[in-house]
C-alpha cells in the first residue's frame, strides 16, 4: 500500500478515525471510486489529488470491513453524473447524492476495486445433526429480553435451511409456554426470513399487496402493480418489483420460514419463486382474495461522502407522530386505491405489507366489510322506519357530506322534516361522495330540501 505523509497522511488518519467511530451505527456503506483525476474534478470541483482520495477510501474500507460493515462501491461515471445534474441545482449536496443503482459492486469485488485484500469470509456456523440442542438454544434466546443471540442464531439457521430445528423449537415453545408463545415465535421467525442483506442495495425484503378480488374478470396483476409503482406512494429510496400473476394468500400462509427465505432469494436472483407459483385464477376469485408478490429494495444506504460532509443522518423514530410526507403518501395511496377500484374491475387493494402480515390484513378488511354491511342495514332499517312513520306520504332523502362522514336527512315530498341519520366515514362502504348510488336503492335522493 503506498505511503503518504504530511497533509495527506493527516487526511487518511482522520478518515480512518471517523470510520471507526461510525462502524457500530451502520451495517453498510457506499463509497464512490474515482478512476482518474478528471473524474474526481468533475464530481468534486477543484480536487485533483487522486492519490489521497484513493488512499482515504482504502483506509475507510479496511476499518469498516474489519468491523463487519459491508462495503459497496460505485464507479464514478462522468456521463451519468452530468445527466443526473441536469435536473438538479449544482450544489454540494446534489453532487454527493449521485448513486448508480445498476453497476455497483459489493463484498470482495468492491474491496478489490479499492485496492484492499478481501478477507476470507468468516466460516458459516456449524451445528450438529441433532435438532434438539439447537432448538433449546433458539427457545432460550427467544425468551431473553435483551441481546442479539436470537437474531444471530435465526440468521445462521435460515442460511443453513434448518427446517427441522424451527419445527422442533415451535413444538418446544408450545409445550413449555403455550400456543400463544409458539405463535409469537413463528411470527418472529417469518419476519426475519422475509428480509436480509441481499441485492444490489444491501437490503431487500419481500412485500405483498393483498387484493379483494371481484367474482369474475380478475384484473391484470401486472397493470395493477405498475400503477401502484407509478403512483408516487413509495419513498424515493424504495423500489418495488412485482412479479406477474396472482398468488394465493392461503398458499403463502402454508410456507415455513425456510421456504419464505427461499422465495426471497429467488426474487433477488430474478427467478420465479419455486415455493409460491402463480395461483389458479378461478380458485382465487372463488375465495375472494389474491395478492401481488414483490421484491422491495431499499436504496437508502449511507454514502461515505455525505457522512464526511454532515455526519450520519438522524435515525428515524417509529413512535413519532405522522410527518407531513407520510401523510402525503397515505393520501396518495387512498387516491390510488380509489382509482384502482374504478379501473381494475372493482378490485379493492388493501395495504402494502410483508408476507407475515397478509392474514391479519385480510382479517381486518373482512371485519371492516362486516361493519360496512351493518351500516347498509342501518340505512335500510332507518328508511323503512321513517317511511312507516310518514303515514303513507312519499319520502325523499337529502345527503350532506361531513368532515367525518355523511348525514342522511329524510323529508316528505312536501318538505316536512322527518328524521336524520349520521354515519361516520369509517362505517361507510364507499367514500361519502359516492354514497348516493347506494342510498338511492332505498329512497329517492334530492339535491335540495323539498319546497325550498
Amino acid at each position: 500500500m503506498p505511503q503518504v505523509t504530511g497533509r495527506e497522511d493527516d487526511a487518511v488518519n482522520k478518515a480512518a478515525a471517523l470510520a471507526r467511530d461510525i462502524a457500530s451505527d451502520i451495517g453498510s456503506i457506499l463509497i464512490t471510486h474515482y478512476p482518474d483525476r478528471d473524474t474526481l474534478d468533475t464530481f468534486r470541483p477543484g480536487e485533483t489529488d487522486l492519490e489521497t482520495a484513493l488512499e482515504v477510501h482504502r483506509a475507510v474500507a479496511v476499518e469498516l470491513a474489519a468491523r463487519g460493515v459491508e462495503i459497496f462501491v460505485q464507479r464514478a461515471d462522468r456521463a451519468a453524473f452530468r445527466r443526473w445534474m441536469q435536473e438538479r441545482d449544482d450544489t454540494p449536496e446534489n453532487r454527493r447524492g449521485w448513486i448508480d443503482r445498476v453497476k455497483r459492486l459489493r463484498g470482495a469485488e468492491a474491496l478489490r476495486l479499492l485496492g484492499v485484500d478481501s478477507a476470507t469470509a468468516p466460516p458459516r456456523a456449524k451445528y450438529g445433526a441433532a435438532p434438539g440442542p439447537i432448538a433449546d438454544r433458539l427457545v432460550a434466546a427467544c425468551n431473553e429480553e435483551e441481546g442479539p443471540a436470537f437474531e444471530e442464531l435465526t440468521r445462521d439457521l435460515l442460511g443453513a435451511s434448518r427446517e427441522d430445528v424451527f419445527r422442533l423449537a415451535l413444538r418446544k415453545m408450545a409445550g413449555r409456554h403455550g400456543d400463544d408463545a409458539a405463535d409469537a415465535l413463528e411470527g418472529e421467525l417469518l419476519a426475519m426470513a422475509e428480509g436480509g442483506n441481499f441485492g444490489p442495495s444491501g437490503w431487500a425484503e419481500l412485500v405483498t399487496l393483498p387484493v379483494a378480488l371481484p367474482a369474475r374478470d380478475l384484473p391484470d396483476a401486472t397493470a395493477l402493480g405498475e400503477s401502484l409503482a407509478g403512483s408516487g406512494v413509495l419513498r424515493n429510496t424504495i423500489e418495488v418489483r412485482f412479479l406477474p400473476g396472482w398468488r394465493s394468500p392461503d398458499a403463502l400462509a402454508e410456507l415455513s420460514p425456510v421456504a419464505i427465505r427461499r422465495v426471497l432469494l429467488d426474487l433477488v436472483a430474478g427467478a420465479e419463486p419455486r415455493d409460491l407459483p402463480p395461483g389458479d385464477t378461478d380458485d382465487l376469485a372463488k375465495h375472494g382474495f389474491g395478492l401481488l408478490l414483490g421484491l422491495q429494495v431499499d436504496w437508502d444506504i449511507p454514502i461515505w461522502d455525505e457522512i464526511v460532509a454532515g455526519g450520519l443522518p438522524d435515525a428515524s423514530d417509529e413512535d413519532e407522530e405522522e410527518t407531513p410526507e407520510q401523510a402525503r403518501r397515505a393520501a396518495l395511496f387512498d387516491r390510488w386505491r380509489g382509482a384502482a377500484f374504478d379501473t381494475h374491475q372493482g378490485c379493492v387493494p388493501l395495504a402494502l405489507v410483508p408476507p407475515s402480515e397478509v392474514g391479519a390484513e385480510i382479517a381486518d378488511f373482512l371485519g371492516e366489510a362486516a361493519q360496512h354491511t351493518n351500516a347498509i342495514d342501518d340505512i335500510r332499517q332507518f328508511v323503512a322506519m321513517v317511511r312507516r312513520e310518514a303515514g303513507g306520504e312519499e319520502i325523499v332523502g337529502r345527503l350532506d357530506v361531513l368532515d367525518d362522514g355523511l348525514a342522511l336527512t329524510l323529508y316528505t315530498e312536501r318538505g316536512r322534516f322527518l328524521d336524520s341519520l349520521t354515519l361516520t366515514a369509517d362505517r361507510l362502504p364507499a367514500r361519502a361522495t359516492e354514497m348516493a348510488g347506494v342510498i338511492e336503492s332505498f329512497v329517492r335522493v334530492v339535491k335540495d330540501i323539498p319546497g325550498r
